[in-house]
């Protein structure tokens, strides 16, 4: 049977906010697979936002050429198989692209389980959880994001005051939980009344509307005593204003910076950042690869508070590959609240 693949292709380099006319449609037909390949029907791709900045020349997270496919995970389906590890009909996760079929390499796609298959077996120590649990709570660019800046590199404990920037996106809303779970007052900020409300849905104690309210004035009332970790997914204006009311030894988590992806060649730096000096706090940055070793752990974590009901992360699906320059506009137009995704 000849598979008809639907892709999307970057179009042009995108020139300052994001468009959808920077990508396009392409239809192809799915070639014959080669040794230790597979071929797996895509249905379900993560939007995060380190997508923006392989658009770029030299991006952070690589380049996407012209006219290939966008760099995306996802979850699928094998429906061909030559390589030994992988079979017709498998579960997997890893490197889809923006596109309804991919054909890889078999050691880039990672067996999982899921909960139609087999709801009560383990795997790993997970329970079968729904395909899209590993883009959210246990996606590596999302739950496990989250875990390692929030408890690794920020070192959360009971009694601390933590603010969250982008709180009601996927990871921030991740963080804040794990945040809360360990113990801590959490403050998240987000744009809008109705996200506000949703931070207070899963836990925060206290949100603050950036687009309606004075960002510095909420977080001396809030946090009199200031801010013990800061999980930043901003960047930008947003940054300086919290690290101004940082407290002493605090930790600021460098997670992302949302609101310079679309210019990096001027990132915005902070002009505050002596505030960490005067305070003998710290900022760090990370990425999750560099956790790799503690994945294992992460995941069966993360599981167990989702087992419990103290964890959880509602999903905002796109439906159709052609909606994937929609959800990416959207991704930074703060139209979304959780984890975004689309399913060709």
């Amino acid at each position: 049977m000849v598979l008809k693949n639907r892709k999307i292709v970057l179009k042009n380099r995108p020139d300052g906010a994001l468009r959808e006319s920077d990508f396009e449609v392409v239809e192809e037909t799915v070639g014959e697979l080669e040794n230790d390949e597979v071929i797996v029907e895509v249905e379900h791709l993560s939007i995060d936002a380190f997508i923006r900045t392989t658009l770029n020349v030299n991006g952070l997270h690589g380049q996407a050429e012209l006219g290939a496919p966008i760099i995306a995970l996802g979850t699928g389906r094998v429906v061909k198989s030559q390589f030994a590890g992988l079979n017709q009909g498998d579960p997997v996760f890893g490197p889809m692209g923006a596109q309804t079929y991919a054909k890889m390499h078999g050691s880039a796609y990672r067996k999982i389980r899921i909960e139609a298959t087999e709801a009560n077996e383990k795997n790993n120590g997970n329970a079968g959880v729904p395909a899209s649990t590993y883009l959210g709570i246990l996606g590596m660019t999302t739950g496990l994001t989250a875990y390692a800046g929030m408890l690794i590199v920020g070192e959360v404990r009971q009694g601390d005051t933590v603010v969250v920037s982008a709180a009601a996106g996927a990871v921030g809303t991740v963080a804040c939980q794990l945040a809360k779970i360990k113990g801590a007052k959490v403050i998240g900020i987000a744009g809008g009344p109705e996200k506000v409300d949703y931070l207070k849905g899963i836990g925060c104690d206290a949100g603050i509307d950036y687009k309606n309210e004075d960002v510095s004035v909420r977080l001396k009332e809030l946090a009199p005593d200031g801010v013990d970790v800061f999980f930043d997914n901003v960047g930008g204006d947003l940054l300086d204003q919290v690290l101004d009311q940082i407290a002493q030894g605090a930790r600021v988590v460098i997670c992302g910076a949302i609101s310079q992806y679309h210019h990096l060649e001027k990132v915005q730096g902070p002009a505050l950042y002596l505030r960490v000096a005067e305070r003998n706090a710290s900022m760090r940055g990370f990425t999750v690869d560099h956790y790799q070793d503690q994945f294992d752990k992460m995941e069966k974590d993360l599981s167990l508070w989702m087992a419990k009901g103290e964890l959880t992360l509602p999903e905002h699906i796109e439906q159709g590959i052609d909606n994937f320059p929609k959800a990416m506009v959207m991704l930074f137009s703060g139209g979304h609240k959780g984890k975004l995704l689309v399913t060709p």
